[in-house]
């Protein structure tokens, strides 16, 4: 095994690919590594390989130079020609985030002399056998972002403060603002929805504690807007029935992932459970409560807000099955009124934002929203 080269600091690769295809809170969590990259190789070109899912998280992106898209639901018909776009690149470096077969192939397709991957002990379906060289072996609940990170270390590369670099443009912004247009401030985002749905939080606990945030109680009350997928707008239905009257603006299936970014940049705190919306609002300098079951914040923790997660204490937790066997126990242990006073302790020591925009020179800036924190103080 191979943990370091340095055989790049004298010649930089040309072409790099980054293997990373689904879920969108992964993305969102490789974002610094790329920047990492972009800031050690200014010349390089770098190109990710991503589904359809999270491909919004990338687009336009300032670091990146371009999207290979593989179009799964029209698999198998589109895995080959998939493939030849892959091959096509002719990349000398590729590194596979993935760690399962599919990737592993993606990899070797590649025909890169250099193809870095996780070890063994961290990977599936023999992913391991079709890298050239693995880094160190990761401890299995280990932020996954300071996981990616560790493939810069492995190559050597300056530390850097941990950036994401979303952005939107202008029109984007405008479009994605027009949503919040007549609500009072501050605003609270509350996330629905997850892919996985032993991870949800009950309507009638979200409307519990939107109810005790939008009350005054001292500090200014604070107004919702339910945040979810067009498969959320049930569950956003739902937790409306249960308000009350408090008012709020029910978004689920009205906005994309990358409305997100500035929705997020707009609000004074927000809460949900485990899923790729709420690796956004971390990165939009959001703070973020964030509500745990089936996994484990130890390992998929909010960048910057580890100290807001909570947990259902339970047993079983985490146990990562997607469906539970026993009516979400575990979410139903986690009492709205502590979520609430979560996001008011949240609200109380809230960071300035960082820097409002990115240069669009490559290397330069922080990321919008971005907290002006130091290289990784939260690697363990």
């Amino acid at each position: 095994m191979v943990q370091s080269d340095n055989s790049y600091a004298a010649r930089p690769p040309r072409r790099v690919l980054i293997i990373l295809l689904g879920a969108i809170g992964d993305v969102v969590r490789a974002l610094p590594l790329l920047g990492r990259m972009r800031r050690g190789w200014p010349e390089a070109h770098i190109a990710w390989a991503v589904e359809p899912k999270s491909q919004p998280v990338l687009e336009r992106h300032p670091w990146l130079d371009e999207l290979i898209v593989y179009e799964r639901r029209r698999a198998p018909w589109s895995f080959a020609p998939f493939l030849g776009k892959i091959r096509r690149g002719r990349f000398d470096l590729v590194l596979d985030l993935q760690r399962h077969l599919k990737s592993g192939l993606i990899s070797l397709v590649s025909r890169a002399p250099d193809r870095i991957g996780f070890a063994a002990a961290n990977t599936k379906e023999w992913n391991h056998r079709f890298s050239t060289r693995r880094i160190a072996p990761q401890p299995r609940m280990r932020l996954k972002l300071a996981q990616y990170q560790a493939f810069a270390d492995a190559l050597d590369l300056p530390e850097t403060p941990i950036e994401f670099g979303l952005q939107l443009s202008g029109d984007e912004a405008a479009r994605a603002l027009a949503h919040l247009e007549g609500l009072p401030r501050p605003l609270l985002g509350v996330i629905l929805g997850s892919s996985w749905p032993s991870r949800i939080y009950f309507p009638e606990a979200v409307a519990a504690a939107v109810r005790d945030l939008a009350a005054a109680n001292g500090a200014a009350p604070l107004t919702p807007i339910l945040i979810g997928g067009p498969e959320d707008a049930a569950l956003g239905a739902a937790v409306m029935r249960e308000l009350d009257g408090v008012g709020a603006r029910d978004l689920t299936g009205r906005t994309g992932l990358r409305d997100l970014i500035a929705i997020f940049g707009e609000c004074a705190a927000a809460f949900g459970p485990d899923c790729g919306p709420m690796h956004i609002a971390a990165a939009a300098g959001c703070p973020i409560v964030s509500l745990w079951g089936s996994t484990a914040p130890e390992r998929s923790a909010p960048w910057g807000n580890a100290h807001l997660a909570m947990r259902g204490e339970i047993p079983c937790h985490p146990c990562y099955l997607r469906e539970c066997p026993i009516e979400r126990e575990c979410m139903r242990r986690i009492a709205p009124a502590g979520v609430a006073a979560l996001v008011r302790r949240a609200l109380q020591e809230r960071r300035p934002r960082g820097p409002s925009g990115l240069a669009k020179n490559r290397g330069g800036g922080a990321a919008a929203g971005a907290p002006a924190a130091g290289a990784h103080p939260e690697r363990s």
